[in-house]
Order: structure tokens, then sequence, then C-alpha cells
């Protein structure tokens, strides 16, 4: 069965560190693009990170540049997004999601980010 389950989310204080993983089940990751997304209350869901799955480049939206850092770990099968320097805006449930061709999305981990 394929899927792709989330997890590390958290209630963090702002300026706090989170790291989200999201593990591979039923295919190898390290042939696709991965990416997460995050969608937040009464918002559309957004693209937050990617990295390419034939040369590792790697894509961030502004809003988490130079906080936020995606990798992949293919003996784990699994890629992570460790996010640095949280604010309440970085609040949202965020989604891995792999791409070949195919579309495989998980279910998501909820990030709050409050005092």
């Amino acid at each position: 069965q394929v899927q792709l389950l989330e997890s590390g989310g958290a209630l963090v204080q702002p300026g706090g560190s989170l790291r989200l993983s999201c593990a591979a089940s039923g295919f190898t990751l390290d042939s696709y693009t991965i990416g997460w997304f995050r969608q937040a209350p009464g918002k559309e869901r957004e693209g937050v990170s990617c990295m390419s799955c034939c040369d590792d480049s790697t894509y961030y939206a502004d809003s988490v540049k130079g906080r936020f850092t995606i990798s992949r770990d293919n003996r784990k099968n699994t890629v992570h997004l460790q996010m640095n320097s949280l604010t309440p805006d970085d609040t949202a449930v965020y989604y891995c999601r792999a791409f070949d061709g195919s579309v495989y999305w998980g279910q998501g981990t909820q990030v709050t980010v409050s005092s």
C-alpha cells in the first residue's frame, strides 16, 4: 500500500523550532520530487518547499526562505522539513507530497505557533 505519513507537528512558542518528517511506504522516495505544503485555517494550501528527484535542487517560498530546510534520507525513505524561527504565521497543517507523474499526499500534521 502506497502511503506517506507525516509526523513532528506540535505546539511551539514563537522563535522555536520543529522538525517534520514524512515517511514513505509502498514506494521509494529517491526517484520522486518531494514537497511540503501547508494550509492555514481559511486559506488555500500553499507550497512551502520542494526538492527535485533528479538533482536535489531545492525551492523555498519567500515566506520561509532562510528559516526552513528540506532534506531527504534515502536510507530511511523519509523526507524532513527543519523549521526554525517559527512565527504565528507558520501555524497550519503541513502536508508532504511525492510526485513522479503520480501524486501521493500524506494526511498532514498540525503545527501551531503560539505563546
